[in-house]
């Protein structure tokens, strides 16, 4: 699966922070603002202990987790869309991304200077939003100047687009996001070719202090109550996992989690949610050369979903054998899961669900 999620946010938040704590790839952060001067891409396992579960069942030579990608995009500032701070090729980058991860900065810190004199991520998230929007409009303007001249031409589906277009024009001059738009069901697709920014799903990541960790504070607070909903919101403390994610030893880590109050890093959570809102989820393989979750989009049906495999499997497609996660767990052994008339022979049509282990037989 292609499809990646972008860190967004403004200078000094943190970003860059909780990016190294998510992926394989580390870079330098910095306390000055605009020090970045491109976007840094990196492979983030999604943590998923039903892997290891399985494992201990089928004693496999090795665990492979599902990965996504994670673009840190450089901190935006007020004046993005006019290309304050080389915001317009940030801009860019953003717009080639599936979903957003928007961190805001709910901690204090002297040391740490914010580029709009104090600490307020709801002023902040506002901002933020207000460039992207500028951003979409310009966008969603260029496209009805651009239908205009096919409706000249008698193309009646030009004409459909620009009422539509112009509901989206409306709402984005109104402080709007894309996403929120009131347009009826299919109209998407006149912005679909338009990778407009505030149409994609996002996540808002508190990243706080460590004291914060595991209740959040008063920042948090006022993002929740401007988001109306908690749903999208992750509350992680970024110096506290960073300095998390440099232990080498198992048994240090989850020492310090404990320390701190926590179950696992926020950034797992994190993880796990990002990979939810790029609409993807895993199947998996289990035999004694490895443990294996493969991505998938939800809704994927088997043949399409054994492709993610090798091509060869989706060619030459004939059946797909399936037992569920939980029963696999329950009776300790596919023979077991085939005594108790849980194993399942699904064909063609069959939608992979979230967590099957599946073998798929095939002739090519």
């Amino acid at each position: 699966m292609s499809l990646n999620c972008g860190i967004i946010g403004l200078t000094n938040t943190g970003k860059t922070t909780i990016f190294n704590c998510m992926s394989n790839t580390k870079v330098q952060s910095s306390n000055y603002a605009f020090s970045a001067t491109k976007s840094n891409i990196g492979i983030v396992n999604v943590p998923d202990p039903r892997l290891y579960r399985l494992d201990d069942i089928v004693h496999s030579e090795k665990v492979i987790p599902a990965m996504i990608e994670i673009v840190d995009v450089p901190g935006l500032a007020k004046g993005a869309s006019e290309g304050e701070g080389v915001g317009n090729k940030f801009l860019a980058d953003i717009q080639q991304t599936d979903a957003l991860i928007h961190v805001l900065r709910c901690f204090d810190d002297d040391q740490l200077p914010h580029i709009e004199g104090s600490v307020d991520p709801v002023r902040d998230l506002d901002i933020v939003d207000f460039e992207l929007q500028v951003r979409d409009l310009d966008l969603v303007v260029r496209k009805i100047q651009r239908l205009e001249k096919l409706v000249k031409s008698g193309d009646k589906d030009a004409k459909k687009g620009i009422e539509v277009l112009t509901k989206y024009k409306e709402h984005l001059e109104n402080f709007g996001n894309a996403r929120t738009a009131p347009i009826a069901s299919g109209d998407e697709m006149f912005i679909k070719d338009m990778q407009l920014l505030t149409d994609k799903t996002v996540l808002y990541v508190c990243n706080v202090d460590d004291t914060s960790a595991t209740n959040g504070n008063n920042y948090v607070r006022s993002v929740i109550d401007h988001l109306g909903s908690e749903d999208n919101v992750i509350v992680v403390a970024g110096k506290l996992e960073a300095e998390i994610s440099e232990l080498e030893d198992e048994n240090d880590r989850k020492e310090f989690l404990e320390d701190s109050g926590l179950v696992e890093p926020g950034v797992n959570r994190l993880v796990r949610a990002a990979y939810d809102a790029l609409n993807l989820h895993s199947f998996f393989t289990a035999g004694p050369k490895e443990v294996r979750a493969w991505t998938i989009k939800k809704g994927m049906k088997a043949p399409d979903a054994s492709g993610v495999i090798h091509s060869d499997l989706q060619r030459g497609f004939i059946r797909a054998e399936v037992i569920k996660y939980d029963d696999y767990i329950s009776y300790g052994s596919e023979q077991a899961v085939k005594d108790a008339g849980k194993f399942h022979v699904e064909g063609k049509n069959y939608v992979v669900e979230d967590g099957d282990v599946m073998h798929i037989r095939f002739n090519v």
